[in-house]
């Protein structure tokens, strides 16, 4: 008999192959075999296989009742398992060359210079990065996501062409942050009485509030993460939850205006009181936007919060919109007087480009 092990590049064959041949060539029979090594038969027929290998007391075995010796079933076990271990390597590679495409639309140049994937230069090795990063085995499986169905439901903004993996990458931002953050368990009533608190905060510097900004909200159950925004995305903030008792607000400084800043915390607070903890909302201003009634409710609850309605009626009636007007109105309200500004040049009771220097620009440290 003679006895050839040769290795296999590109074609996995089992040793319960061979070991087939041999036994047919001895006249004996798997049931036979399995009796001489007192082993049961359903364990020697996966070894056929290939599904159950051959360990080396199975090959000492093999070696005492057909007479190949040990190390020639201990090889071929092992090439067939590298021959096995190269060809997933290799659709692996395949995969990752599929999603090549995907790197660009996921922002992964954006994501490597903030530090959320590591830096490299293969497309291969780009993809790979952004599965870890999204915790996924293929990128296609982000739109089968909850989290991230949201992104993928919303598409233009007027003019502008929102990316839904842009979009489902600065989500993840947000849910990688809170994760890591420690806050107490939610409590609605708690977080209505910080209310007042939160407001007289925007008549603080930045360097003054944001600590406190965040811990205020960590007390109620809220983590709060403030991240730039990502190119196509045109989010101001969004909101979802991370189990029963932990909220993630997320904002972003597009625009850097602090008023718009505020009113996008408030409406994604708005969210957090009003709505369902099961749903992901996206601020993202489109008329045409899913959940548009519940936008329309966040909308109307940082309005009422940051300037209530029959004091905000009364001042635009009396007309006398001078600056030094804004800021005793302001002040009285214990707001920054920008969040006046911004509200009356939205609804148009001031031009665009009046008492812009009542209004604060925030900057990314």
């Amino acid at each position: 008999m003679t006895i050839r092990a040769e290795a296999q590049s590109d074609l996995a064959i089992p040793p319960g192959e061979y070991l087939e041949e041999v036994i047919s060539e001895l006249g004996m029979t798997k049931t036979e075999l399995a009796k001489r090594m007192n082993r049961p038969a359903p364990k020697l027929s996966a070894m056929f296989t290939g599904a159950k290998a051959i360990q080396p007391d199975t090959a000492l075995q093999l070696e005492k009742v057909v007479g190949v010796p040990a190390h020639i079933w201990t090889g071929l076990e092992a090439e067939y398992r590298l021959t096995l271990a190269r060809q997933e390597t290799e659709r692996q590679t395949q995969r990752l060359r599929e999603e090549r495409g995907l790197v660009t639309k996921f922002c992964y140049a954006r994501l490597a210079n903030l530090g959320f994937v590591a830096k490299k230069t293969r497309p291969t090795e780009k993809v790979l990065e952004l599965q870890l990063y999204f915790g996924v085995t293929s990128l296609r499986n982000i739109l089968e996501l909850k989290r991230y169905q949201t992104a993928f439901r919303t598409g233009a903004r007027g003019k502008k062409k929102r990316s839904p993996e842009a979009v489902a990458a600065w989500l993840r931002i947000g849910e990688l942050q809170a994760q890591k953050a420690s806050c107490a368990p939610f409590k609605k009533d708690a977080f209505e009485h910080a209310l007042p608190t939160l407001r007289r905060m925007t008549r603080q510097p930045s360097e003054a509030f944001e600590t406190n900004l965040h811990k205020i909200l960590a007390e109620v159950g809220v983590a709060l993460v403030l991240c730039p925004h990502l190119p196509k995305t045109y989010a101001h903030g969004a909101t979802f939850w991370l189990g029963p008792n932990k909220a993630v607000l997320m904002l972003t400084l597009r625009g850097a205006w602090a008023d718009i800043f505020w009113f996008s915390l408030f409406h994604e607070i708005g969210h957090l009181l009003l709505h369902d903890r099961h749903a992901v909302f996206l601020e993202d201003d489109d008329a045409n936007a899913p959940f548009q009634t519940k936008e329309e409710e966040a909308d109307a609850f940082a309005a009422e919060t940051l300037i209530l309605s029959d004091e905000y009626r009364k001042f635009v009636e009396a007309g006398v919109f001078y600056p030094a007007d804004i800021q005793r109105f302001a002040k009285r309200l214990e707001i920054d007087p920008g969040i006046v500004v911004g509200r009356m040049q939205h609804e148009e009771h001031l031009k665009k480009s009046w008492h812009n220097n009542l209004r604060t620009r925030y900057e990314w440290r």
